[in-house]
């Protein structure tokens, strides 16, 4: 045996090493899945073969104008074919692939084309007029602008610029892809959201975007031909890479621009979906939905939630409409989930809130992770009490390059050999991690921390509440005191006391509310509440 330990003249060769990425699971689809349905949006219903085939095009059409390897490649366009096209497409001609959230303001999106540097950019119709405003304040070179009509939402092409189709229609359909010579080289660069300045851009690998890929279908426990429904935005961590999931399993992806609750119920029931991932407030439309709105199906749908911890309530409440719901959790930086909230068999008889504040938990690092953990600020282990808060920090081949043109940045977060993620939590004797709080949203009244999280928790419990957010409000006396700003089910009128009065029954009387909000709550594109508007508000009642 002792030729294990003697590597002389071994080494990487074309046999043994091929760089990881993304890109391999569609060739590989192709060939084996070839007449499976793989993307469905309305009377658009491609195969394998003939996503391959059109993926293989826009590389080549790309190539054609004159975009090189390491060029990027911008999108606005919500949850279409195209979106996903472009996932395997950008990247095949060597590109980074630049989605761009479109719900966004003119001077950001300028900001974004600017400093990632675009060629191209692929827009959707409705968002030309956003795309003209922004190229007008750009600084640089503006990109080319390529019209992606979605027909079957009658949101039709303009004629000012080069049309999709047309370009796939150009494109060469027996183009050689350019697959990455390292698997460190660039797949996407993601915007984080910019709420306390400019976005951050964060760079992937398609090393990082494989094992993710491949980690969670391990994670989600998926088998052969899963029916996956896109509600989180194809621009958020790139749908969380489960574009580049699905052709691991020949699963179809079926697109929804629309993300309201009878699009999400027509869509289980036509169309068999079994997979989403989705924030909070999706599974909120969900429960709060009339019957009208509601269909009947038989299949379990297994659901991912992140962007917010859901409320114990929630999670009660949608399990028995068919819905198995897993909490993940994670960061622009980590390619969307990177922890889950692995279900352990002796928690079965668990049932009501005792049930749904397991589930709610953000748990454990998923497979691709070395290792997720809670730090002190000195880089020491919490102590696993359930009680103590730190920092939660990752470590991995899920955690991104790094931020673009941002130094700095970059070795702030990465400090200590492990990626700061800013988000407060404990850690349960059994390892499993639950977010306190942001470390920005933490209340601290009269010395004491109060989690937001805990207080929107117990309201989200009352039977008039549809969403809520909780947030510091200056006071003279404490530093600072909760505010509840709270969005009421149709047909109920708020009642401040009844409120307060509620969450002093659960919490203790630092923690409850000291003023309550009743107004609509500004959401991203999402479903994360936008608490920095919040706050302003409450520095100002």
């Amino acid at each position: 045996m002792g030729w294990l330990k003697d590597e002389t003249g071994l080494g990487k060769t074309a046999a043994n090493y091929v760089p990881l990425t993304p890109l391999s699971f569609l060739k590989r689809a192709a060939q084996v899945f070839p007449d499976h349905p793989a993307v469905i949006y309305g009377p658009h219903r491609k195969t394998y073969a003939e996503y391959f085939e059109r993926v293989t095009r826009l590389a080549s059409a790309l190539v054609k104008l004159g975009v090189q390897p390491g060029d990027v490649v911008a999108t606005l366009i919500p949850n279409l074919p195209a979106q996903a096209e472009a996932h395997f497409g950008v990247p095949a001609c060597g590109a980074i692939l630049n989605t761009i959230n479109t719900r966004l303001e003119p001077d950001t999106v300028a900001y974004i084309l600017d400093h990632g540097g675009a060629k191209v950019l692929l827009v959707d119709p409705q968002f030309l007029p956003l795309a003209a405003e922004a190229m007008d304040r750009m600084e640089g070179p503006a990109p080319t602008v390529i019209e992606v009509p979605d027909d079957h939402a009658g949101v039709h092409g303009q004629g000012h610029y080069t049309d999709y189709e047309s370009l796939l229609a150009a494109g060469d359909p027996d183009f050689d892809w350019i697959m990455p010579e390292d698997e460190w080289e660039s797949i996407a660069l993601n915007y984080t959201s910019g709420t306390t300045g400019r976005p951050k851009g964060v760079v992937y690998h398609h090393r990082g975007a494989y094992l993710n890929a491949m980690g969670q279908v391990i994670s989600w426990r998926m088998v052969l031909h899963p029916r996956y429904l896109t509600i989180v935005p194809l621009f958020h961590c790139n749908g969380w890479c489960h574009t580049w999931m699905m052709p691991v399993l020949g699963g179809t992806l079926i697109c929804c621009r629309d993300i309201t609750a009878p699009a999400i119920f027509n869509a289980i029931a036509d169309e068999g979906v079994t997979h989403f991932g989705g924030a909070p407030i999706v599974l909120n439309t969900l429960v709060n939905a009339p019957a009208a709105q509601r269909r009947a199906f038989s299949q379990t749908v297994e659901v991912f939630t992140a962007g917010a911890p859901v409320a114990p309530a929630t999670l009660a409440k949608i399990e028995p409409m068919g819905f198995n719901v897993t909490q993940v959790y994670g960061l622009t930086e980590t390619y969307g989930p990177g922890t889950e909230c692995t279900w352990n068999a002796a928690w079965d008889e668990l049932q009501g809130d005792a049930r749904a504040a397991m589930k709610a938990r953000q748990g454990v690092a998923m497979p691709f992770l070395e290792g997720v953990t809670v730090m002190t600020d000195g880089m020491q282990q919490i102590p696993m009490d359930g009680v103590t808060q730190g920092e939660i920090m990752f470590r991995g081949n899920g955690v991104m390059k790094g931020y673009l043109k941002n130094p700095k940045a970059t070795e702030d977060s990465f400090a200590g050999g492990w990626f700061h993620s800013g988000d407060i939590a404990v850690q349960h004797p059994n390892g499993y991690i639950q977010i306190a709080d942001r470390a920005k949203d933490i209340i601290i009244s009269g010395g004491e921390n109060i989690s937001s999280v805990e207080v929107e928790g117990v309201l989200m419990a009352h039977p008039d509440v549809l969403l809520c957010a909780v947030v510091a409000k200056p006071d003279e006396k404490w530093g600072e005191v909760p505010c509840a700003f709270v969005e009421l089910k149709e047909g109920v009128a708020g009642d401040e006391a009844a409120l307060i009065a509620f969450t002093r029954e659960k919490l203790a009387g630092f923690k409850t509310p000291k003023k309550v909000v009743f107004q609509e709550l500004p959401k991203t594109s999402t479903g994360k509440i936008q608490k920095f508007e919040l706050r302003a508000i409450a520095k100002g009642l």
